[in-house]
């Protein structure tokens, strides 16, 4: 996707997490990170979107896919990109209360298909069943991430990719949350990126892809394969 194409995307998107913002009570979609996405600082809306165009550039070289897996799907800011390089997309969340918001403001694609882990557990779905799976700013939040990491590296095809980022949880990370207004000062993080990172590559071959940004680390992008 080149530069106007993903300011295009970004503008479309934001505008609508703004909406729903505006149309929801106060607090509800904050840990789908729509604040994040739609925030007035310059740097921290570019950051966010940042890792999203960079995730965007992995993906797309490999394309066009199969079958994609969104994990922790959040508002649904990456499934329309992902709907137009795979045949189907499977986007997963404990909570689709964000999507279902944003489903007032986006027309989102007929071939994405949205359910709650809850009712649709990862172990689930058959063995070797995604070409690429996206797990962004989520794993930080499950409780078993020993398991869901082999749960959802169980689901890859030969060759696929799982695609993480996470925060550093770092000195700067934690002064910045709380710069960046009361949205982000909460404390439900269970680990940081380099646990899950340390976890992950006794599991899997990993892949640098970003680490946003030397010399101040908010924020690691990398890719697991078999």
């Amino acid at each position: 996707m080149n530069g106007a194409d993903f300011n295009a995307y970004k503008a479309n998107i934001r505008t609508a997490i703004r909406k729903a913002l505006a149309d929801s009570e106060s607090g509800r979609l904050d840990e789908a990170a729509f604040p994040a996405y739609s925030h007035p600082n310059p740097f921290i809306n570019w950051l966010f979107w940042q890792r999203l165009r960079k995730t965007m550039d992995v993906i797309e070289c490999g394309a066009p896919y199969q079958r994609v897996l969104d994990f922790g799907c959040g508002s649904g800011v990456l499934l329309p990109f992902l709907s137009s390089i795979a045949s189907n997309v499977v986007a997963l969340d404990l909570d689709l209360i964000p999507f279902e918001r944003m489903k007032s403001y986006i027309d989102f694609p007929s071939n994405i298909e949205a359910h709650d882990t809850r009712t649709h557990a990862l172990d689930e779905y058959p063995a070797a069943s995604f070409d690429i799976i996206t797990a962004l700013d989520v794993l930080e939040h499950v409780d078993d991430l020993p398991g869901t990491l082999k749960s959802l590296l169980r689901l890859l095809k030969p060759g696929g990719q799982l695609v993480v980022s996470g925060p550093t949880e770092n000195i700067f990370y934690k002064i910045g949350r709380r710069l960046a207004g009361r949205e982000y000062t909460g404390d439900y993080h269970e680990r940081g990126i380099a646990e899950i990172k340390h976890e992950l590559a006794s599991l899997a071959h990993i892949e640098k892809i970003a680490v946003l940004y030397w010399p101040v680390p908010l924020f690691d992008l990398f890719a697991a394969s078999l």
